[in-house]
């Protein structure tokens, strides 16, 4: 959805005998974010523009990885976000790392989370699980409010995803949401996959049960275009900081939360606001933005990507084709 791809591309690019796919929304990305990703000039590095949305992305690479018979023989796949479990594992060291400057355990810590595919806040819930004393999770979404709305009510459906200033929040199918069920229907394989086969042809009713285990943690705030505005706006008068809009929505939730005085509330940035330009013109803000030098230098480089259709046989024999070459 924008900003893992160029971190995988530049873990990977290194190693000529590591072949890397990635897979964006097409026109669904930041400028900043597509040119990290199309600027990279390695022979291993291919990079794909679906004509659809992350969703559309997110499924085509679950379908790759249940059946790889596409692959020429001696490949196999292997994910690089947050449906590897290799990569909550590492993020839950930020919750550990955040709670004990801040005293814990003797202090509580609650954490706001801008929340798309659900990978970092299930991070935190693992933290949780394995003994870090956290007051609660909040769980921050734009307008694409898909998790609210299950938090809230309990129903949990798939929608269209909608076009935002946070980019990397466009998601409706959050991969990682699916884990958390899991263990609140007491890992359940069988009910998790009659819930999820519910949920991709009609949407789900979250048992009382489940529910009240996953309210017990977590907390949810919806956070519109025009509030993730004023929320760098006034972030930005009030302190100096210029917030990214992803950043902003993880704020502007945490403010809005309702916790014990004598709990500190952490919120997890997520992004330069460089790459976020519109976002940031919007406000009004009189500042100009600067470039990370390390990256300046992507705005006078070719872009090299492939424009694909949002069909898993067509995507699928692209990268079988570039694996033979």
């Amino acid at each position: 959805s924008g900003d893992t791809g160029s971190a995988a591309i530049a873990g990977c690019s290194r190693f000529p005998n590591l072949p890397i796919f990635i897979l964006y929304p097409h026109g669904r990305v930041s400028d900043f974010q597509r040119r990290q990703m199309t600027t990279m000039a390695s022979q291993n590095i291919h990079i794909g523009a679906i004509d659809g949305s992350f969703d559309d992305c997110q499924a085509m690479v679950k379908a790759s990885f249940r059946d790889q018979s596409f692959l020429p023989s001696g490949f196999d796949l292997v994910a690089v976000n947050s449906i590897n479990w290799a990569r909550i594992m590492a993020q839950v060291v930020y919750y550990f790392y955040a709670a004990l400057r801040l005293g814990a355990p003797d202090k509580m810590v609650a954490f706001s989370v801008p929340t798309g595919n659900f990978g970092d806040i299930f991070s935190g819930y693992i933290a949780h699980r394995m003994g870090l004393p956290i007051d609660g999770l909040v769980i921050a979404t734009n307008e694409n409010d898909v998790l609210h709305t299950a938090v809230e009510s309990g129903y949990y459906e798939r929608q269209e995803a909608k076009k935002s200033y946070s980019p990397s929040m466009d998601i409706s199918v959050s991969s990682n949401f699916e884990r958390l069920l899991f263990d609140l229907y007491d890992r359940d394989g069988i009910a998790i996959a009659e819930l999820m086969r519910r949920f991709d042809s009609e949407g789900m009713i979250l048992s009382q049960s489940a529910l009240s285990r996953l309210r017990a943690l977590f907390s949810s705030k919806r956070v519109s275009d025009l509030e993730t505005i004023e929320q760098i706006s006034s972030t930005w008068l009030s302190s100096g900081y210029l917030l990214d809009p992803h950043s902003a929505i993880g704020v502007n939730a945490a403010l809005k939360s309702d916790f014990s005085t004598e709990t500190q509330v952490v919120s997890l940035a997520t992004a330069h606001p460089a790459k976020f330009s519109e976002a940031v013109l919007a406000t009004g803000i009189d500042i100009e933005l600067e470039v990370p030098l390390r990256v300046s230098s992507m705005f006078d480089k070719e872009e090299r990507f492939d424009i694909l259709p949002n069909q898993l046989s067509d995507v699928q024999s692209h990268i079988r084709r570039l694996l033979q070459n």
